[in-house]
């Protein structure tokens, strides 16, 4: 009997928890109407004077969920000894946190204390890719902002130079499938990358080969045009696709022409199945926008350890 009470009460409280923190597009139809709106109007101001601002948020939301989960721990200052993730080697290159600060600043105004800055920054990433002429969504709401952020932490995002199987044990590891991977990677449609991160591929690729044989040649000597071996031009590096402020596939379509940036971009095509994916998604934008929604309401659902709702972004009450 009591074991059959304790099980009843355990059941009671995982459905309490339950629904307790599951995401819905609804979750402020109430305490907060505009939050949406409020959210776009930052966006889109900032992108009136800055166009690498939609690529710097989708990347900020990746980099945020795939460490902690969705949590803003991205967003959270250095403060004495702790370095936090924003000052790790691979986010170093993150920006465009103030959209993110004056988002916070009008919900504030309008709303005090309701809206968290991990929903701001996933609704920010839906309105990148909206407002760069890509799909938009409904974006399930009410993430909770964690208190926790390491920059030694940062070492568990994918990195460029992975292949198929760090990749996918990656994703896997935070329950997405070697579909997201491959819809995902779309991502890199919006931005730009530093030589840094391929330079691997077209300098001293091997101890046979000095560039990457599956880069198309001309756009290889492009590469090294802009990236010569051991330059040190800090703002040096090329867009990552030939339409970088446009959601669009054109990603696809230059990923099967050995014009792909990272080693990671190129393993895509190293299986059968993603490779299949990849000829998808280059020959129907309308397909590829289909995907994308569902894998980014998916990725931005990866759970958190947040309890609260910062009044700052950048810091812990």
């Amino acid at each position: 009997m009591n074991v059959h009470f304790l099980s009843l009460f355990l059941t009671i409280i995982l459905v309490i928890l339950f629904n307790t923190e599951a995401l819905s597009p609804h979750y402020y139809d109430h305490s907060c109407p505009q939050a949406d709106q409020i959210v776009t109007n930052a966006v889109k101001k900032a992108m009136s004077t800055d166009k690498t601002v939609p690529a710097a948020l989708l990347r900020m939301h990746f980099h945020d969920c795939f460490v902690r989960g969705c949590d803003a721990s991205v967003l959270l200052d250095s403060k004495g000894k702790n370095k936090a993730e924003k000052d790790g080697p691979p986010n170093i290159s993150l920006h465009a946190f103030y959209v993110i600060d004056n988002a916070k600043k009008a919900l504030e105004e309008q709303c005090p204390g309701v809206v968290s800055c991990a929903d701001i920054v996933s609704l920010a990433a839906r309105d990148a890719v909206a407002l760069s002429g890509g799909p938009t969504w409904e974006v399930p709401k009410g993430r909770k902002d964690g208190r926790v952020s390491k920059a030694i932490e940062t070492r568990q995002l994918p990195a460029p130079t992975f292949n198929i199987s760090q990749l996918q044990q990656s994703f896997g590891q935070r329950g997405l499938s070697m579909h997201d991977l491959v819809v995902l990677s779309g991502g890199h449609t919006l931005g730009f990358a530093h030589c840094s991160s391929f330079q691997n591929r077209i300098n001293n690729f091997s101890t046979q080969k000095q560039v990457d044989p599956t880069l198309n040649p001309s756009f290889a000597a492009s590469l090294k045009g802009v990236c010569p071996a051991h330059t040190k031009a800090k703002n040096a590096g090329a867009t990552m696709d030939a339409s970088t402020t446009s959601f669009d596939n054109i990603y696809y379509k230059m990923l099967m022409q050995g014009k792909s940036l990272f080693s990671s971009d190129q393993a895509l095509l190293t299986t059968p199945s993603t490779k299949k994916l990849v000829a998808k998604y280059a020959s129907s934008m309308e397909e590829y926008e289909r995907a994308f929604v569902k894998s980014m309401i998916k990725m931005s659902s990866i759970s958190g350890n947040g309890n609260e709702v910062r009044l700052n972004c950048r810091r812990v009450r």
